[in-house]
């Protein structure tokens, strides 16, 4: 049976990647180019005439790694960025079923999708939104990775603390909800509170293109997690029903 969800979770990642990949092509890579388009400008402008030159086709076609290289390479990352949360999520569902949250294969797909997204996504982003190139100091680079990372482990901390407090509320399910919610809102709202903010975009970059970049970069997880959840919840529900709908004279030994 776990094999069995491995596969399926493995497929389904790499189709809603691919879907994700689509929409961050279509409505991110537009914005990327905004701002890579800023950069070379402002190197240009700063920088003595040998070298605006070299800085100006950092991003281009004389690139390490080209523009058009790397928007064909986003379809290769969010494939495998698919095929990998997949394989996890798999191996997660797996040991939830029949034990915590929906008893039917479909709705718990999409609750765990739901609360993998919360938890994991949107919990950082709203303390450590994406940025476009240009926003960022190098400098900071790994000091900004640890806090996104820590804030992932509190979102899962905390996605545990809310199911353990649910459980334990024996009273009527609203009861249990508010519970939850509490249990989880608890330690992200301290760790939004406390740990340092980073602000490192520079002045004058356009509030506008910041914030389309922002969106578009948490649509593409929004996209991919709803069509994992939904694709995922629909194949492994259909499943269910066929092996409910197997008569037993079919599985018995002759």
């Amino acid at each position: 049976m776990v094999r069995t969800f491995l596969a399926r979770g493995l497929l389904v990642g790499l189709l809603a990647g691919l879907i994700a990949g689509t929409f961050a092509f279509a409505f991110g890579e537009p914005r990327v180019d905004a701002a890579i388009a800023l950069e070379e400008a402002a190197a240009q402008a700063e920088a003595p005439e040998p070298a605006a030159e070299e800085a100006g086709h950092s991003h281009g076609e004389e690139a390490e790694v080209s523009r058009p290289a790397q928007k064909a390479g986003l379809f290769l990352a969010t494939g495998l960025y698919g095929l990998a949360v997949g394989g996890v999520f798999a191996l997660v569902f797996a040991g939830l079923r029949g034990r915590v949250g929906p008893r039917s294969d479909g709705l718990l797909a999409l609750a765990a999708a739901g609360t993998a997204f919360v938890a994991v996504i949107l919990v950082p982003f709203v303390k450590y939104p994406a940025n476009p190139p240009a926003v960022g100091d190098p400098d900071t680079i790994n000091s900004r990775t640890v806090l996104y990372l820590v804030m992932i482990l509190v979102g899962l901390a905390a996605t545990a603390i809310a199911v353990a407090t649910a459980r334990r509320v024996t009273a009527d399910p609203w009861a249990r909800w508010v519970a939850a919610v509490i249990g989880f809102l608890v330690p992200v709202g301290a760790a939004w509170a406390l740990l340092p903010t980073v602000d490192e975009v520079a002045d004058g970059f356009p509030a506008t293109l910041l914030w389309e970049f922002r969106l578009a970069s948490i649509g593409t997880q929004l996209v991919f997690w709803a069509a994992f959840g939904v694709l995922f919840g629909w194949v492994s529900e259909r499943a269910a029903r066929r092996t409910s709908d197997v008569p037993l004279s079919a599985t018995a030994p002759s």
